[in-house]
């Protein structure tokens, strides 16, 4: 999957939050956005879903779980563009072991293995946050676009949620408040501030510290 824009003004109805963006994000490119609350991470996200949705999975900061649902049934949302609506229908009221198979391995990976039939609105807001990561690994694609994926999780949680999705994704986009982990987890780093694209570098060529004049004045 290849995203691009050219010299564009992104924001939603008449207000614009970035201006004049271009960039060009390969296959196999582990990009973080990185700046402060408000800088336009979400907005860039929101346009790359709407024009490049095809073969694309999306990880929201809300998790946008069903609550009375367990968490085999939210993963398995995310596949149900490949059965029949009868197939969904009855693996809603009886799992089918085929999907129960092939989705345990995913939440056992991202630490869930003996919450699989646990209802979601039993969950804390870190294992929420797994079961939509968890959703969008089952929904699979070449690129998958991510707004802060780990904000609920512990250090510990943030490994295992950000390694799992970059190996199951060839091309990740991820928004992050963590600079620390933007900087393990991604190969390059795209920083927003002032309304435009404010740094765009490898990541093995940052520090933090060169990162921290997104985050004053």
């Amino acid at each position: 999957m290849r995203f691009a824009l050219a010299n564009e003004d992104l924001g939603y109805k008449d207000t614009v939050v970035l201006r004049g963006i271009t960039l060009a994000i390969a296959p196999g490119d582990k990009v973080a956005l990185v700046g402060e609350n408000g800088a336009g991470k979400s907005t860039l996200l929101g346009v790359l879903l709407e024009r490049y949705r095809a073969d694309t999975a999306f990880i929201p900061q809300n998790p946008s779980l069903v609550e009375s649902l367990t968490v085999f049934h939210n993963v398995y949302t995310g596949a149900l563009h490949r059965h029949a609506a009868y197939y969904n229908l009855l693996n809603l009221v009886w799992p089918r072991k085929r999907e129960i198979d092939i989705i345990r391995p995913i939440v056992e990976k991202l630490g869930l293995g003996d919450k699989l039939f646990a209802r979601v609105g039993e969950l804390s807001g870190g294992q929420q946050q797994r079961t939509a990561v968890c959703r969008a690994i089952l929904h699979g694609g070449s690129a998958v676009l991510s707004d802060e994926p780990v904000s609920a999780a512990d250090m510990r949680q943030a490994d295992l949620t950000l390694e799992a999705i970059t190996e199951a994704f060839e091309t990740v986009v991820l928004s992050m408040h963590d600079v620390d982990l933007a900087l393990r987890y991604s190969t390059r780093i795209i920083g927003l501030k002032d309304g435009a694209i404010a740094i765009d570098e490898p990541a093995g060529r940052l520090k933090r510290a060169d990162l921290d004049f997104l985050y004053t004045g």
